[in-house]
């Protein structure tokens, strides 16, 4: 390919040195009728195209250089000889690139095309701010690609090849950034501010493997993440949108946080952390999903006191029923209801979030829903098709518990393992409270040691439910006996009464 592509260059030189000749010999009033003529003479003989791709087009950054710059990087680390490296805030490694003047065959589908890397400077203006004086000129360089192949192939390029180099090159982006941890701004500051995201780096370290969660259940999850990030001719050939939506339930401390941050590392993933309480209405929920990007996971962390979703669409008449829902609503949640004053995000506008037309501006989207109480979230929140898949984020029991060891004290297993078990069968420990038992407290603490603290902890949870339960049992036979005892004087005032 080389040699071929050297072999039609220096033919075309030797045309245009006697092209130059004969312009010296033609009139004047001819020459434009000889080069019109000379140009479709070389259209018609030279058989190989030409692509240029400029790193800014009109004033903007061009996507497609920095794919094919990542592309051609990873190609050429092993063929060039001259190469540029470089690393920006972004990126976990160094960025390889062509240098200026190189070029590099690539084959795909057993055909071979020439990439060619150039640097030209041109003169621009600068302002007196700049150079130090007005209307000075200094030099600005411009970079480029330039694809060589043979016109036979052109179909082939303009149809998949370049639309391999564009998928690898952001895949290769992808991989080698770093991710990041969004959040939603207030929308005053949206112009000021750049954007309607803020973000600092992900840097999370959970995993499937230190998540402590049943295996069974944990292999299913992997499993359907698994499926998704490949299915992207499978959602294409079923007519929905590349994205899955995720509920994790359950009582506070088991782990649906470190749930969400190993979904990210898993898939390797952004996080849009969303805020709803900060959105002023639908129409604000909407701009925010279009300035996200693909590959992300956007996450409504305890979404049952984010607004007011819990279901309630008919209004009751009943003053009782009032009263008993305010009262449920105010307690403990005085800063919740303050914040979803402000916001007028309602049902439908959540609910067009997640699947409505407007949900397929982007792809391989993961939406994440939390909560402490599932039973409080609107049927049609949650629903199939909206959540797909509902996980239960239980108690640690003991498959869970042999993880957390595993993570903290390196054992697999310890003649204290089955007092534990038995323990964990008996009571309900969150995952939070048994890594805490778990992690050494000095630099003396062994194993054993800590496992006897959990132990002792389990112990005490176990004393502190019996008491509660107790409690309640006596709260109930109370209320038990004070309803039959007011049964008992109305049914004697009856009697009187006739």
């Amino acid at each position: 390919m080389g040699e071929t592509f050297g072999e039609q260059f220096s033919r075309l030189a030797g045309l245009m040195f006697i092209c130059g000749t004969i312009q010296q010999l033609v009139p004047t009033k001819l020459r434009h009728y000889v080069e019109k003529l000379w140009a479709n003479l070389v259209n018609y003989f030279y058989p190989y195209v030409h692509i240029t791709f400029h790193e800014y087009t009109r004033g903007m950054h061009n996507e497609a250089y920095s794919c094919i710059r990542t592309y051609l990087g990873s190609k050429s680390s092993k063929k060039a000889t001259r190469l540029t490296a470089e690393k920006s805030v972004d990126s976990m490694s160094l960025a390889i690139s062509l240098d200026e003047g190189q070029e590099i065959i690539d084959e795909f589908n057993g055909v071979q095309f020439q990439w060619q890397a150039y640097k030209e400077m041109i003169e621009g203006t600068s302002s007196s701010s700049r150079s130090g004086r007005s209307g000075a000129s200094i030099p600005l360089e411009k970079s480029f690609y330039v694809l060589v192949f043979h016109k036979t192939y052109r179909e082939m390029v303009t149809g998949t090849y370049l639309e391999h180099v564009m998928e690898e090159g952001k895949a290769i982006q992808l991989s080698n950034r770093k991710r990041k941890l969004y959040t939603n701004k207030n929308s005053d500051n949206w112009y000021w501010n750049g954007g309607k995201w803020s973000h600092i780096n992900f840097t999370h370290p959970a995993t499937f493997d230190t998540l402590a969660m049943d295996p069974k259940k944990k292999q299913e999850i992997i499993n359907d993440l698994t499926a998704f990030r490949k299915g992207k001719d499978y959602y294409a050939k079923i007519g929905k949108a590349w994205k899955r939506g995720y509920l994790l339930h359950g009582p506070p401390g088991t782990g649906k946080s470190t749930m969400i941050a190993a979904i990210a590392n898993f898939l390797e993933y952004d996080i849009y952390d969303l805020e709803l309480t900060s959105v002023e209405n639908n129409a604000e929920l909407k701009q925010l999903l279009i300035d996200t990007r693909s590959k992300s996971v956007i996450v409504i962390e305890d979404i049952d006191c984010s607004l007011d979703l819990t279901g309630k669409r008919n209004k009751k008449t009943e003053s009782s029923e009032k009263s008993e829902e305010e009262k449920d609503s105010n307690s403990g949640q005085d800063e919740e209801d303050k914040n979803t004053n402000k916001s007028k995000v309602t049902l439908s506008g959540l609910l067009n979030f997640i699947d409505g037309i407007w949900s397929a501006c982007g792809q391989e989207r993961i939406i994440i829903f939390t909560t402490n109480h599932v039973d409080k979230l609107d049927p049609a929140l949650i629903r199939r098709g909206r959540m797909d898949m509902h996980i239960e984020m239980s108690y640690c029991k003991f498959e869970a518990f042999k993880v957390l060891a595993k993570n903290y004290l390196d054992i697999d297993s310890h003649h204290l393992f089955e007092e534990i078990r038995q323990l964990l069968e008996e009571t309900n420990v969150s995952p939070c409270d048994v890594a805490e038992n778990l992690m050494p407290k000095t630099d003396s603490s062994d194993a054993e040691h800590c496992l006897m603290d959990l132990i002792q902890a389990i112990k005490a949870a176990k004393e502190k439910e019996r008491l509660k339960g107790d409690k309640e049992v006596k709260a109930a036979n109370k209320f038990k006996a004070n309803l039959l005892k007011r049964f008992t004087s109305i049914k004697k005032s009856a009697k009187v009464m006739k």
